[in-house]
């Protein structure tokens, strides 16, 4: 694997062992009340950053340019922003809610700059 891809896949399996335990944890407890954090963490975090990382080594040249940096701090800021405030809301603490949306945003803006990015360098 190309070296510019491996933090991300790196950062996928932190993701996956953190959406795997939390999923042992809920059905130890019979406490599903955090599937939604659950599904995030599976999704958006392993898949999607498995994927990146794929993505970025059959696209060197976009998984070595500013935009690649930038989408990784900005997803790996926003992404755990979002997941906390996510966990804290389904716990019954509304006031997480702002968290989930600058989380999001942030999530959104780098996924944005990750097709920005892989259609700039395509050739």
């Amino acid at each position: 694997m190309q070296a510019h891809a491996k933090p991300w896949a790196y950062i996928a399996l932190i993701y996956f062992i953190c959406a795997v335990s939390l999923g042992v944890y809920m059905g130890a407890s019979h406490d599903h009340t955090l599937r939604s954090v659950h599904a995030h963490l599976n999704l958006l975090g392993w898949v999607s950053l498995t994927l990146t990382a794929v993505m970025y080594h059959f696209f060197p040249k976009a998984g070595q340019s500013k935009l690649a940096r930038t989408h990784f701090w900005l997803y790996n800021v926003g992404m755990p922003t979002m997941l906390v405030a996510l966990l804290l809301l389904m716990q019954g603490h509304a006031g997480a809610e702002p968290g989930i949306v600058v989380g999001s945003l942030m999530t959104l803006s780098a996924v944005a700059l990750f097709v920005i990015n892989i259609y700039s360098h395509r050739a």
